[in-house]
């Protein structure tokens, strides 16, 4: 039989939990609240046909150089992404790649994660990516929206600039370089992707894919910054260059964004300077190199 002890330990015990179950009610445990959405900015991406905007030299014609008051001087850049012949990296969504801007001492290193955007609904890729780990909470990564011809895709970028000696002026580092410079900087939600030390393990047995030395120009159009990009890429038979002329700009709007956009394809197709097509450059250098 129960002695008294027991029979007044018991007691108390239910008394406890009947006041922590009262308690509970009256006060729920605070819900934990999710980081909110990464929150882009918006690059509006648009191709021109090159054998109609460039001359026999390569160079943008004045007649368009004129038209977003871009002077005849131009900004060069050495790029290359590395990936493994079978793009284990870039098939799981990520790019990374190295480049040198004229006149910068360092390399830019960046690693970019991208999320297709499917029938324009930009927030719900935002929301895919904050599942993925990609949210308000880390400020060490930038969002941006590709806003192209017809698709948007959603890109999340970690950049670094590092240096590196015994390279000079627009030289890109050797392969054996180029891996070392990404791994020992790789940020940790690349590196860990699928499981701990993936990243590195990729960059280990990769090679480049590139370099390809694009130019840019800098104007305006709609009182934005506008950029002119011409990228030599090599052309899908292996032998000459191809090369692909995109203009853009950049805002932090989105309704900003939609409007230009709009605006800019109608300007450009009244000019005969509209190429109806998305621009994917990393794609053909991926294919190409």
């Amino acid at each position: 039989m129960m002695n008294k002890r027991s029979k007044w330990i018991g007691a108390l015990s239910a008394v406890v939990l009947t006041a922590a179950l009262t308690v509970s009610s009256v006060f729920p445990a605070a819900s934990v609240k999710a980081a909110s959405n990464l929150v882009p900015d918006y690059e509006v991406k648009l191709l021109m046909p090159a054998n109609v905007v460039l001359g026999s030299d390569d160079k943008l014609k004045s007649e368009v150089r004129s038209a977003f008051g871009m002077p005849d001087s131009v900004t060069k850049m050495n790029v290359q992404f590395l990936d493994t012949d079978g793009k284990d990296i870039y098939s799981n969504g990520w790019s990374p790649r190295i480049r040198k801007k004229e006149g910068d001492s360092k390399f830019e290193l960046s690693y970019k994660k991208r999320y297709p955007i499917v029938n324009g609904n930009i927030d719900a890729a935002l929301t895919k990516a904050n599942q993925e780990g990609f949210d308000a909470s880390d400020t060490n990564y930038e969002a941006q929206v590709e806003w192209g011809y017809q698709n948007k895709t959603l890109s999340i970028t970690r950049s670094k600039d590092v240096k590196k000696s015994g390279y000079s002026g627009m030289d890109l580092p050797s392969v054996k370089d180029s891996r070392q410079l990404l791994i020992d900087n790789a940020p940790g939600k690349f590196d860990k992707w699928l499981y701990a030390g993936w990243g590195s393990e990729q960059l280990q047995k990769s090679r480049n894919y590139g370099p390809v030395l694009a130019k840019r120009y800098t104007g305006t159009y709609s009182g934005l910054k506008t950029y002119i990009e011409v990228w030599p890429i090599r052309s899908a038979t292996g032998s000459g260059t191809e090369n692909v002329v995109e203009i853009s700009f950049k805002t932090d709007d989105r309704d900003t964004a939609s409007q230009k956009h709009d605006e800019l394809v109608t300007y450009l197709k009244s000019k005969g300077w509209f190429l109806a097509q998305d621009s994917l450059k990393t794609q053909l250098i991926m294919d190409r190199y």
